[in-house]
C-alpha cells in the first residue's frame, strides 16, 4: 500500500500552482542530490504540478550510481538501465526563484513505483535521523557555510580574473559590491536568511553564512543557496566554483557544518557544568561525532579532490583533535560572545566540503551524535594549539580510500544508513577512485573545478 495520499497531494499541488501562476511562474524545477553530491533535476510546467505532487516524475534509479563526472559506475545494488523511481516535490519547501523569472524550485523525495520511499533517498534519511533525535526529546539546529571562488566567465581558470585584493580585504568586496548585493537580495527574496558574507582567504574566494534551521531545511537551503550563487554569478559575467581545491597550490573551499543540540528552547551546548559550558548531553553528542570523524569523511569529504584540501596549517581540520575556537581542529566548539552563548554556542565540523550531499551529511552527523548519546560518550582533552605542531597528533584519513575503509568498519553508521545505501555509497566512492584516483593534481583540479 502506498504511503502517499495522492488525492490530497493533487489538491495541494493544484492550490500551490494557482499561487505560482499568479506570481508569474511557468515551470518548477525538482531537485534531488545524488550519491556523488550533484544536484540533479527534472522540471514540470506549473500546470502539471498537481500531477508531480500526486504521482511523481520519473527518474532512473541509475542516478544512484552516477559519479560527479557523469560516468555511471557499477555496484552490488545496481540494476543498470532497468527500473524507475518517482520524484515527488515537497510542496512545503516550494519557492519561486528570484534569479530565474518564471521558475520555481522544490526539493524532491524519491519513491518507488508502488509509492514506497526509496532506500537510497538522502533527504528521507535526513528526516529519519531528525525524527529519531526528536523521539528522545532533542532537536538540532544546523547550518552550512558556503565557500566559493569566482572567475571571469572568459577566464575560468584564473581565480584573480574577477577580483583581486588582499584576503578578507575591503578592496575585494568593493570590486564585486554589486554582485554580492544582488546575491544577498536574491537569497532573501527566496526566504534564505543570510547572516554574513565576506571575502575569504584564497584568491577570488567568498564565504556566505546562513541562519541555522532544522537539519532537513538546512540541507535544502544549502542546495538552494549554491544554485542561486551559480545563477547570480552567471548573470554578472562570472563563474562560481565550489570545488574543494581550485588549484593544487591554492587554499580550498570548505563546506563547514554548524550544529547545536537543543532540549526544547534550551541550547545544551551552553550553560552546563562541563568544559566550556557544555552539558553532559551535548558533550556526548559531540563525542559521537568526534570519534567517527574518519568514517564521516567518506560522507562529508567524499571526492578524490577533497583530500587535496585536507592539509595541515590550512584551517581544514586534518588532525584527530577538538578544541575551543581552534580553527585547525576538525571539531571546533564555537561559544559565541558573552551574553549570547545560550543562543550561539555550537559545534562546527570543519573537515567537510561542498562535494558532499548535504542531506547525507546531516543524517550522518545526527546518527553519529545519537550513537554518542546512547554510549554516554566523552570528549578527550581539548587542544588549544595548532595540532600540526604536536608530535603526538594523529591525522584523519589522508585519502578517500582510507575514509571508505573507516566508514565500512563503523557498524553504527552503516546500520543507520541501511545496507543498500551504505553499500552503494562506497561503491560510488570506489568508482570515483578508479576514475580519478591516478590523475595528477593539476588535472584533477581542472576536471572537478565546475562540476559541483
Amino acid at each position: 500500500m502506498s504511503q502517499l495520499d495522492r488525492a490530497e497531494l493533487a489538491q495541494q499541488g493544484a492550490l500551490r500552482a494557482d499561487g505560482l501562476r499568479a506570481a508569474g511562474v511557468e515551470l518548477v524545477a525538482l531537485t534531488f542530490v545524488d550519491n556523488s553530491g550533484i544536484a540533479r533535476v527534472k522540471a514540470v510546467p506549473v500546470d502539471r504540478l498537481w500531477s508531480a505532487a500526486a504521482w511523481g516524475v520519473g527518474a532512473s534509479n541509475s542516478f544512484d550510481f552516477f559519479l560527479a563526472t557523469d560516468d555511471i559506475t557499477d555496484g552490488s545494488y545496481s540494476r543498470g538501465p532497468v527500473g524507475d523511481l518517482r520524484l515527488h516535490p515537497d510542496l512545503d519547501a516550494l519557492v519561486p526563484l528570484a534569479a530565474q523569472p518564471g521558475w520555481a524550485w522544490a526539493p524532491a523525495r524519491r519513491y518507488d513505483q508502488e509509492g514506497e520511499p526509496h532506500p537510497q533517498d538522502g533527504r528521507a534519511l535526513a528526516a529519519t535521523a531528525t525524527a529519531r533525535l526528536a523521539s528522545l526529546g532533542y532537536n538540532v539546529r544546523t547550518a552550512f557555510e558556503i565557500e566559493w571562488v569566482i572567475t571571469a566567465a572568459d577566464a575560468p581558470d584564473d581565480p584573480r580574473s574577477a577580483t583581486a585584493g588582499p584576503a578578507y580585504g575591503f578592496a575585494r568586496l568593493s570590486a564585486q559590491a554589486g554582485y554580492l548585493r544582488a546575491l544577498v537580495s536574491t537569497l532573501s527574496a527566496q526566504g534564505v536568511a543570510v547572516e554574513q558574507i565576506h571575502p575569504e582567504y584564497a584568491a577570488g574566494q567568498f564565504e556566505l553564512s546562513v541562519a541555522a534551521d532544522d537539519p532537513v531545511r538546512a540541507a535544502d537551503v544549502a542546495v538552494l543557496t549554491r544554485e542561486t550563487i551559480r545563477m547570480v554569478s552567471s548573470q554578472h559575467g562570472l563563474r562560481a566554483s565550489f570545488t574543494p581545491k581550485f588549484s593544487p597550490d591554492g587554499v580550498g573551499n570548505g563546506g563547514h557544518v554548524h550544529l547545536s543540540l537543543w532540549d526544547g528552547d534550551r541550547n545544551l551546548c551552553s550553560g552546563g557544568d562541563g568544559r566550556f559550558g557544555l552539558t553532559p548531553t551535548a558533550e556526548a553528542f559531540g563525542a559521537g561525532i568526534f570519534s567517527r570523524l574518519p568514517a564521516l569523511l567518506a560522507i562529508g569529504a567524499p571526492s578524490v579532490v577533497s583530500y587535496l584540501r585536507l592539509e595541515p596549517h590550512h584551517w581544514a581540520g586534518v588532525f584527530s583533535v577538538w578544541g575551543l575556537e581552534n580553527r585547525e581542529a576538525p571539531l571546533r566548539l564555537v561559544q559565541g560572545p558573552a551574553g549570547q552563548r545560550d543562543r550561539a554556542a555550537n559545534f562546527e565540523v570543519k573537515c567537510f566540503d561542498l562535494t558532499a550531499n548535504p542531506y547525507l551529511v546531516v543524517a550522518a552527523l545526527l546518527f553519529a551524535g545519537l550513537a554518542g548519546l546512547s554510549a554516554s560518550s566523552s570528549l578527550p582533552e581539548p587542544v588549544d594549539v595548532d595540532p600540526g605542531t604536536l608530535p603526538s597528533a594523529v591525522r584523519l584519513p589522508t585519502s578517500l580510500a582510507d575514509a571508505v575503509a573507516a566508514f565500512e568498519a563503523d557498524a553504527e553508521l552503516t546500520s543507520a544508513f541501511g545496507e543498500e545505501l551504505a553499500t552503494t555509497l562506497m561503491d560510488v566512492r570506489r568508482g570515483e577512485i578508479s576514475r580519478l584516483g591516478s590523475l595528477p593534481p593539476d588535472e584533477l583540479c581542472a576536471l572537478m573545478r565546475y562540476l559541483h
